[in-house]
């Protein structure tokens, strides 16, 4: 335990990153009040003083701490217990080790940022774009339009001069979607006093469901696959469509 001590104190001091696995309760208040008794979990403590407390199962950490955090180590009655501080966010954690796993650390490099691609934003371009996506002689005027009701994707009118309203979705649409919807053509319509506004989903694919309900209230589903700009940098990676 004295060995795993120093290393945990050094990292500390060093500011590196540091992953452990240990037996272990945790103990905090903050954004409110929890304690969670001793099992084994995987905590990341990074170099910025972000906190993450992992149990075996699931995505999202059991706890964390912000960005910001002070961490200290410290030996009480034969047991490590780390007290981590945030004032900024007013919060306290306390985690009383009873086994350590495994200890790892070290200084990490990071300095390139997340490209992200095929965004709903980037369908509305895309259609704007090219609008016959949607239908021949479609004629968009705006994209992304904030109104009052919320933001409307892709705005314009079709061949017959009729005004359309079109709600982009990157994965597959649902009843929410057409809800959406919906609501944006009824109170537009209301909003502009016309009785015929054009609806249309964007989406790779829709729910059976949601189509039938999208048909009923006589709007059309248009399959337009979102922009893939990253493509090359993951060409042998399969895509969330392959799972």
């Amino acid at each position: 335990m004295q060995t795993d001590e120093l290393r945990i104190n050094d990292a500390l001091r060093a500011k590196e990153t540091l992953i452990f696995s240990a037996n272990c309760s945790i103990a905090y208040n903050g954004r409110a009040q929890s304690y969670l008794g001793f099992g084994d979990r995987l905590i990341m403590i990074k170099q910025d003083g972000t906190l993450l407390v992992h149990t075996p199962f699931g995505a999202s950490p059991v706890n964390y701490m912000k960005g910001g955090a002070t961490h200290r180590l410290k030996n009480v009655g034969g047991h490590l217990v780390i007290t981590s501080r945030s004032s900024a966010q007013k919060e306290f954690m306390e985690i009383t080790i009873r086994r350590i796993h495994f200890i790892e650390s070290l200084t990490l490099l990071d300095q390139e940022k997340l490209l992200l691609a095929g965004t709903e934003k980037d369908m509305s371009d895309m259609i704007f774009e090219n609008p016959s996506l949607i239908s021949p002689g479609f004629r968009p005027l705006s994209r992304e339009e904030h109104t009052k009701f919320g933001f409307i994707d892709v705005f314009g009118y079709d061949r017959d001069g009729d005004l359309v309203v079109v709600e982009c979705k990157r994965d597959k649409a649902d009843f929410a979607a057409v809800s959406q919807l919906e609501r944006y053509v009824h109170r537009i319509k209301k909003a502009k006093g016309l009785s015929k506004v054009q609806g249309v989903i964007a989406a790779p694919t829709i729910s059976a469901n949601a189509e039938t309900m999208l048909r009923e209230k006589g709007y059309a589903f248009k399959r337009v696959e979102p922009p893939r700009f990253l493509e090359q940098y993951g060409k042998s990676q399969s895509r969330l469509g392959d799972f």
